[in-house]
Formats: structure tokens, C-alpha cells, sequence
């Protein structure tokens, strides 16, 4: 049973971001505001798909932790794809920041480009990383979006508890404005590898939002310590 919900979650899941891809590729050469609505369209999909085919609740916790009017960033634990489409749906557009590789996939590729995110290139110093935090810097001066990165820096296991990587303490004293932690447990019903989903309830916690004003150091500490403690308390 558990395989034949999988195989089903699995066609549906990637059949309709194939046919969302379609249907949106005018949006290449429309105002990146359409691009965008697909892809919150895509984050509710993803959310449906989820509780439909894996019996699997879905909660979003802590929403009012979101400010309202000021800028702020989301640093969120990651543990499979669910994340990546699904917080699309509560967020006002996200902008990632991702793997350079992604950008290289046929057609998503594109569409990632098209809503400015922001590429690295992970473990190295290049040309290209060089300025990475002064343009991380600029688009979210010059947006009215949310940056949205996951700290861990892949997906990892829901019970690993890995150091966060320290250009998120870089982004956080570059950008100067409030970071909202996110905390979850999608892992126990979509897991990093393997393809059997399993039922149950994901739940996505937003977090009180950490004010400027700690050094690097110290925000990436407070940040691992609110995140996993909070994962601890939902898993």
C-alpha cells in the first residue's frame, strides 16, 4: 500500500509541475510577477498532492511571526522538497538563494532565472562568489520580497543536526534586517532518498524573528539552537 501511495504521489507530483512548466512558459518574456504566481500556484499543488495521496496533515505554525511591513529573511531547515515548493504558498514570492547546477536544468533553469534567484557556487571561492553578499545585498534592497535560504545547505536527515554554514551569518549582517526561522519535520513523511513517502503530518514552524544586531557568530548559534530545538519539539 505504502509503494502504490508512493508511485501515485509520485506521478501526480511531478506529471503536474511538468504541466505547470507548460502552461507558464510565455511567462519567460511576461513580467516576472506571472512567473511568480505559478510558482505559488506550484507551492499549493505540492501542499495538496501531499494531503491527498499521502493521507499526510499539513500545518502551518507561527505565521504571525511574519512581519507585516518590515524586510526580514527566512532561514529554514531543510530536509526534502517539500519545502522548496510548499513554503512558496505562505511567503510573498520568495527569493532563493540556490545551487549554480540548478540553473542549468532544461526549462527550470530558466524560470529561476526569471524570478532573480541568486546563485553560488558551494565550497569554493570564485569570481563568481566574490560579490555574492553585495548582490544578495542589492535585490533585496530592491525587492519587496522575502530572501529565503536554508542555512544547513542541503538536505539533510530529519534526526542530523548539522552546523549551518556561515555565509548565513554573512547574509545576516549584509542585509541588516530581521531573520524569521523556520523549523520542521517534513523528513518522516518525505525523505531525503528513496522513493516510498510515508503518511502522517508535516508541520512547518515559523519562529520569533531574530532582530539585527548580533555579530555572525553569535546569530548562527541562536539560529541553530532555536531551529533544532524546535524540530526537536515537532518530530
Amino acid at each position: 500500500m505504502s509503494l502504490l501511495r508512493s508511485l501515485l504521489f509520485n506521478l501526480f507530483l511531478y506529471t503536474g509541475i511538468i504541466v505547470v512548466f507548460l502552461i507558464a512558459l510565455p511567462a519567460l518574456i511576461l513580467p516576472t510577477k506571472i512567473t511568480l504566481l505559478f510558482g505559488k500556484f506550484l507551492g499549493h499543488y505540492v501542499v495538496f498532492v501531499v494531503k491527498f495521496f499521502l493521507n499526510t496533515k499539513v500545518e502551518f505554525k507561527g505565521i504571525e511571526n511574519i512581519p507585516k511591513t518590515e524586510k526580514y529573511f527566512i532561514a529554514s531547515a531543510h530536509q526534502s522538497m517539500f519545502e522548496t515548493f510548499a513554503l512558496q504558498s505562505v511567503l510573498d514570492y520568495p527569493v532563493f538563494i540556490l545551487k549554480k547546477e540548478l540553473l542549468k536544468i532544461p526549462l527550470f533553469g530558466l524560470y529561476l532565472k526569471k524570478i532573480k534567484s541568486i546563485e553560488i557556487v558551494r565550497d569554493t571561492t570564485t569570481k563568481e562568489n566574490l560579490n555574492f553578499f553585495d548582490k544578495v545585498a542589492t535585490i533585496i534592497k530592491n525587492e519587496k520580497r522575502p530572501l529565503l535560504i536554508f542555512p544547513q545547505g542541503t538536505r539533510v536527515k530529519i534526526d542530523d543536526k548539522v552546523s549551518f554554514k556561515k555565509g548565513v551569518g554573512r547574509i545576516y549582517e549584509a542585509l541588516n534586517i530581521s531573520c524569521v526561522p523556520v523549523a520542521l519535520n517534513s523528513g518522516r513523511v518525505w525523505p531525503k532518498h528513496g522513493i516510498i513517502k510515508h503518511p502522517g503530518k508535516i508541520t512547518v514552524s515559523f519562529l520569533k524573528p531574530i532582530e539585527p544586531g548580533f555579530n555572525r557568530n553569535d546569530f548562527i548559534k541562536k539560529l541553530e539552537a532555536v531551529i533544532y530545538n524546535e524540530i526537536d519539539n515537532i518530530s
